[in-house]
This record gives structure tokens, sequence and C-alpha cells, in this order.
């Protein structure tokens, strides 16, 4: 039997669009469950707008090694108290976890980010965040982690995650945030 190029090509065609088109349909999705009862623990931690969990069908199915995984397992995010870069109980919970999930995975490098809100002059800030960061740092070293996977700079007040002039958004931008780099899946 002589094998046809030509025909080859087509049923290949055929059965690549066959597959588009099958991956393309989608069943609605049910709507997110309503927001839990009661105020959060953490005055510091994110809540999600009113009839939204905070996660997504995405972040509940994440490849483990991922820096999806690496988020949904241990947080990638801890905050300090104001003109403090002293890690806090609830920051050395989060850290312990991203200790234990770096030395998991152990050919994942990562930056520390160090944050600070809007109060004090840049200089000033930029110290601080670049303090927070090495206090991350020398907790996860601490802990395990190799100290050359680890790398950290200061963004000081440039880069909030809450725009807000109040306690509310300078608390939130009180932080350093763990981001990986390279070696994650």
């Amino acid at each position: 039997m002589k094998f046809n190029t030509q025909a080859g090509l087509r049923l290949l065609a055929v059965a690549g669009v066959t597959l588009t088109i099958a991956a393309c349909t989608t069943t609605p999705k049910p709507p997110p469950p309503g927001p839990v009862a009661g105020p959060p623990t953490d005055q510091n931690a994110f809540t999600p707008p009113q009839g939204q969990t905070g996660v997504t069908e995405q972040q509940t199915a994440a490849l483990p090694g991922s820096a999806q995984d690496f988020v949904i397992s241990a947080g990638d995010r801890v905050f300090f108290d104001y003109d403090a870069f002293v890690i806090r109980p609830d920051a050395a919970d989060t850290l312990a976890k991203q200790a234990d999930w770096l030395r998991k995975y152990s050919a994942v490098q990562v930056r520390i980010e160090g944050n600070a809100d809007e109060r004090g002059t840049r200089e000033y800030n930029f110290a601080l965040g670049e303090r927070r960061a090495n206090s991350v740092k020398d907790f996860l070293v601490s802990h395990g982690v190799d100290a050359g996977r680890i790398t950290t700079v200061s963004y000081g007040k440039e880069r909030p995650i809450d725009p807000g002039d109040n306690e509310d958004a300078w608390a939130k931008n009180r932080n350093a945030h763990t981001a990986i780099t390279a070696g994650a899946r």
C-alpha cells in the first residue's frame, strides 16, 4: 500500500480542526458560592468583592511546582506593621509554608520584593522596603532555603497594591511579595 502525502495531510488537518472545535465546546460554569459569613480574621488579608470567592477554577487545579501552586499552597505576600520590618506571627506562618514549598521544589528561584505605604520620603521607603525584603530572605534561609536562590529588591512606595489613601490601603501596601523568577513548571 502506497502512502499518499496529500491525503495524510488532509486527514491530519481534519483531525486538528475536529480537536479544536471539541476543545472550544464548554458547559456554563455555575455561579460562585456566596461569601462566607463573619468578618475576616486578618484585617490585612485581601477580601474579594461580595459574591466572589477570590479563587478561580483554574487556581484549584494548579500544576504542582508551578507559580500558581506556590500562591495557593503557601501564599506569596506577607504584611508588616507600620514603620517595621520585623516578621509578624501571621507572616511567619506564611513564610514557613513558603520555605516548605521552596525546599520541595529546589530548582525554583525567587525574588523578594519589599514594599512600603505612601507615608514617608521616597528614600526612607526604599530603605524600609529593602529591610522588609531582607527580613523575609533571612527567614527563608533560616528555614533551609539556599540563599543563592533568593534575590531581593525594594520598590519602596512605588508599587502600591491598593491606591487608597487610608489605613486599610496602607496596611495592604506594607508588604513583601515573593515572586518566582525561574524554575517553576
